[in-house]
């Protein structure tokens, strides 16, 4: 049986700062639990607001730990690159599609977790494949992959710089 784990790669900077609200959340346990005594307490439970939201916010931060927890258990850590123009795991790449200058995306190889949602970058895996396709391709370079859609697409590397947060 093939095994479908994703490997999630993450510099030491995301790792470290995941790890961080990781230990914050599970600091913040004891509080959300005497928060939800202190509400249980006022009685009738069925309109009493203060109770269902720190329920709710318990239940964000046990999801939100669980997700964490998953992320790091196939997590692989590795420095952002140095390199510049050249695809790597951590690049920032400008690209163009079959040819055409007007449809250039710039995106991140990496993982979800690797830019953390504070700029507008659409993050591509290693393992797509788009991301395959351009890993180690130079500036300039044209490379060909088959989109999940059948299509073979091409993919011209117009820059790749490594990540800066």
């Amino acid at each position: 049986m093939a095994n479908d784990t994703q490997v999630h790669w993450l510099t030491q900077d995301s790792y470290d700062r995941l790890m961080a609200e990781k230990e914050a959340l599970i600091a913040n346990r004891p509080v959300i639990a005497a928060e939800i005594n202190e509400r249980r307490e006022e009685g009738d439970l069925k309109e009493n607001a203060g109770y269902h939201a720190a329920r709710e916010q318990q239940g964000q931060e046990e999801a939100r730990i669980r997700t964490i927890d998953d992320l790091l258990a196939n997590a692989q850590v590795g420095e952002t690159p140095t390199e510049s123009g050249v695809a790597l795991i951590g690049s920032v790449v400008r690209a163009y599609y079959n040819g055409n200058e007007d449809t250039k995306e710039t995106f991140l190889i990496g993982t979800r977790g690797e830019g953390s949602g504070k700029d507008d970058l659409e993050i591509y895996s290693p393992d797509s494949p788009l991301g395959k396709s351009v890993l180690g391709a130079k500036n300039g370079e044209t490379r060909e992959y088959t989109a999940p859609n059948g299509k073979k697409v091409s993919v011209t590397i117009v820059t790749a710089e490594p990540y800066q947060s």
